[in-house]
């Protein structure tokens, strides 16, 4: 089942209110999925040549000193079983190095504005566990999940990235993901669990590699991935939303001046500043919605 929210503010005055507006967007959907929660925040941009990373280990008294030192960040913080550091090293020595290094610690993202954190627990549980309320940013999206045919851990949660700044959020499912997997695998595309929301973001990673705007990346997965599904997708200045052609899975839509959002249900819009002046409207099967500022 599960649930998805997204939030974008076209108006950066409002940014310092992301977490206060975006958790209860979260929190509504714990009917659509109780077991486990996430979110991917996009804060202000780190230094040039300095790259931001969110990593995650189970153990609450994990000593993240001895990473830290070995990427050359400087200082790190840590909110519950996650840890927040800026390194200078690029993309692909760094993600190898902690591969290699640390294999018990999993890269959740990397980028120059992104942030994800996810965890088992309800979605009041996870916003409680990691202050998604006093976080500010341009925009976030966020996932609840029920797991119907798999266990519930906290790699096989959502939101997922594959590239810099780039993640998604996924309600359905793929049928063609194992194949998909294997020629994206070949081509540079690092995956580190089994869910095939993972290998829909990893695609648009390698769409985007190749020159292509998030719309025409989005556009070109139309043809190359089968199933159902809604997307919603960030990026380091962007937010897109796709529903599949034959759209049997839900989403709603609101627009105001100050920003757009999107929910599963209409119920997770409710609160939003001036709602109720808003244009609401279903995303149309097979049309992509973007975004950028």
């Amino acid at each position: 089942m599960c649930g998805i929210v997204g939030l974008f503010f076209k108006n950066a005055e409002m940014e310092p209110e992301l977490g206060h507006h975006f958790a209860p967007m979260l929190e509504t959907m714990c009917s659509r999925g109780p077991d486990s929660a996430g979110f991917a925040i996009y804060d202000q941009e780190c230094t040039e040549g300095w790259f931001k990373l969110s990593l995650y280990h189970p153990d609450l008294g994990y000593d993240w000193t001895r990473v830290a030192a070995s990427l050359g960040a400087v200082g790190y913080e840590t909110i519950a079983n996650h840890a927040l550091m800026e390194v200078r090293l690029p993309e692909q020595p760094m993600l190898r190095k902690l591969q290699q290094d640390w294999p018990e610690v999993t890269i959740m993202s990397a980028g120059r504005r992104i942030q994800i954190m996810k965890d088992m627990g309800t979605p009041q549980e996870v916003v409680s566990r990691f202050g998604v309320k006093g976080m500010r940013g341009s925009h976030a999206i966020g996932h609840t999940r029920m797991a119907t045919e798999s266990a519930v851990t906290t790699k096989g949660s959502h939101p997922f990235s594959t590239g810099m700044d780039v993640c998604l959020v996924h309600n359905g499912s793929l049928s063609n993901h194992n194949r998909l997997r294997k020629n994206l695998e070949r081509d540079g595309i690092i995956f580190h669990t089994e869910n095939d929301t993972e290998v829909a973001a990893g695609y648009l990673a390698w769409r985007l590699r190749q020159g292509r705007s998030l719309r025409e990346a989005l556009e070109a997965s139309l043809d190359d991935l089968d199933g159902f599904y809604t997307f919603a997708v960030g990026t380091q200045d962007g937010f897109a939303v796709l529903r599949d052609p034959i759209a049997c899975k839900p989403a709603v839509m609101a627009e105001t001046d100050d920003y757009v959002a999107m929910a599963s249900e209409y119920r997770s819009l409710a609160e939003l500043p001036g709602v109720e002046k808003a244009r609401l409207w279903e995303p149309e099967p097979g049309v992509v919605y973007s975004w950028s500022r």
